[in-house]
């Protein structure tokens, strides 16, 4: 299984396709000016307490306040606010915990207005994108992520990930982070810190103690709304996450983002430094690599299946919906049960695809073609489980119910990725009529006398549609070589399957193109 990063630079901002087997996995759009992202840490100001929902809005920049519920303060709310009063008071001077006092730890089932005060400043973490008509979704707990370790100030734990479960190894991580983490700092352990020396896990600790003080140093002349410590980009996050030895290839197309990728992979692995390609082909990057056909039939509201079922996919208010349908695979099984349950698996592994592709995200209900017999009801359910086992997302599956229902939540925490796939018809756009088509070879004539005779041009191409194409040069005596006879000059025809059956374009012979005149 090989993985490859395709990012297309662009003047709004990137595009980023994660390929996995030449197909399309994860798709990302990050916009240059991009802010209020996962992960970024603000200076906020405490605007309204509301004791009902026992919440708070907080003032970070956006156009509407962001919400803090009291369960997303963190246990160390008071020592984190207490240490930014005393950094803005210039009181402190690093980000070092070594000489600090810890505030007792507050109730978790408190009130919010026991713990903010209005106006109160207060440093907070995005942990959920602006959606719809919703504000960003704060969190108090602020935590630092580097590749093998997250760095939790103002804690002095150390958990592991449980996916870790060898249990000397989890032993062995316990009792090294224990000997190197500094005072008042707490660590959790990623997954792929698992069989990590000491010396790599702590140069990832180091890199983010220095991120944290370096936002320090940015807090003491901060103003309300700025950002202190900003996430990384997408392409670099995904690489934090993901980077491991199936991966063989990163592609990019400009200079400046080639340079910053090898650079982040220089420093948190540089034995695959190589992997790194900068793209200098006449051809778009995603053209070249097939994505742009791979976007338009995977985002529509019908997905097909490899072996001649399909998705449909829509979205209410409430949750995604998805029906799963046979289409012409009915007729290829022994019987019913079998049919369903070979549409059922291929849809499964579409399904797991289409939701980290798509970023769909909240309740998501599946109608699967019904099957009578339970074990294969489990056996969709264990393979639905397996494929979403990479996702980065937290998600939970309950099994199919006696209607062949399948429900999932999957934690969102950024706008659903939409494409539009449907497109204005180049021809009529969108009126549904066209010129009478049997014209259009006069009018091509009557446009070109005029261009080689009127305007004396030579060297003219005529860009059309292959059917007219070939009405203008098929045989001997074609069109094309008539024309070669009466004015003397030969007429270049180039196909163009983009343009409509009744379009065409005149370029001269700089290639410029030539504006027409009302000729018919």
């Amino acid at each position: 299984m090989s993985n490859e990063l395709v990012i297309s630079s662009t003047q709004k901002g990137d595009r980023i396709a994660l390929l996995q087997d030449k197909r399309l996995l994860e798709y990302h759009l990050e916009e240059s000016d991009s802010n209020f992202t996962v992960g970024d840490i603000y200076l906020g100001t405490v605007k309204k307490l509301v004791t009902g929902l026992n919440a708070a809005f907080v003032d970070i920049g956006y156009e509407k306040d962001a919400f803090l519920h009291y369960l997303d303060l963190g246990p160390n709310i008071n020592s984190l606010n207490k240490f930014t009063k005393d950094v803005i008071a210039k009181r402190v001077n690093t980000g070092r915990l070594n000489n600090f006092k810890l505030e007792p730890e507050i109730d978790k089932l408190g009130k919010i207005d026991k713990v903010l005060t209005k106006n109160a400043p207060i440093l907070v973490q995005v942990v959920k994108e602006p959606i719809s008509t919703k504000g960003p979704r704060l969190s108090c707990d602020i935590s630092i992520a580097g590749r093998y370790l997250v760095l939790v100030p103002f804690a002095n734990t150390v958990n592991l990930s449980k996916k870790i479960t060898d249990k000397a190894e989890r032993s062995r991580l316990m009792r090294l982070m224990s000997s190197i983490k500094p005072q008042n700092f707490g660590v959790i352990v990623r997954t792929v810190a698992q069989g990590k020396d000491v010396e790599e896990l702590d140069r990832d600790l180091q890199a983010s103690i220095e991120k944290w003080e370096n936002g320090i140093k940015a807090l003491r002349d901060a103003k309300p709304r700025d950002r202190i410590i900003g996430e990384m980009n997408r392409a670099s996050s995904i690489l934090r996450d993901m980077l491991n030895e199936s991966f063989d290839s990163i592609t990019v197309d400009t200079r400046e983002m080639f340079d910053d990728i090898k650079t982040y992979i220089h420093t948190i692995a540089p034995e695959k430094e190589r992997i790194v390609k900068l793209y200098n082909g006449k051809t778009k990057v995603f053209e070249a690599f097939g994505l742009e056909k791979q976007i338009k039939s995977l985002f529509g509201r019908s997905v097909s299946l490899p072996a001649g079922g399909y998705l449909i996919i829509e979205h209410t208010e409430a949750l995604h919906v998805i029906d799963v349908n046979s289409g012409n695979k009915s007729n290829s099984e022994e019987d019913q049960e079998a049919t369903a349950v070979s549409v059922n698996r291929e849809a499964a592994k579409e399904i797991a695809r289409q939701l980290r592709l798509r970023d769909m995200g909240g309740i998501i209900v599946i109608d699967f073609i019904d099957m009578k017999k339970a074990e294969n009801k489990k056996m969709i359910f264990d393979l639905m489980r397996e494929e979403m086992k990479a996702d980065r997302s937290k998600f939970t599956i309950l099994p199919l119910t006696k209607f062949g229902l399948m429900q999932i939540t999957r934690q969102r925490v950024r706008p659903e990725l939409n494409i539009v796939t449907r497109e204005t018809c180049p021809t009529c756009g969108g009126t549904g009529t066209i010129q009478a088509s049997v014209l259009v070879t006069d009018i091509i004539e009557n446009n070109l006398e005029y261009i080689l005779t009127k305007q004396n041009e030579r060297g003219v191409q005529v860009m059309l549609h292959p059917f007219l194409h070939a009405y203008f040069t098929k045989g001997p005596w074609s069109r094309q070589m008539q024309w070669f006879w009466k004015y003397k000059t030969w007429v270049t025809l180039i196909q163009d399957s983009s343009l409509g059956v009744v379009d065409f374009k005149f370029h001269n012979r700089f290639g410029e193109e030539i504006e027409l005149a009302a000729v018919s």
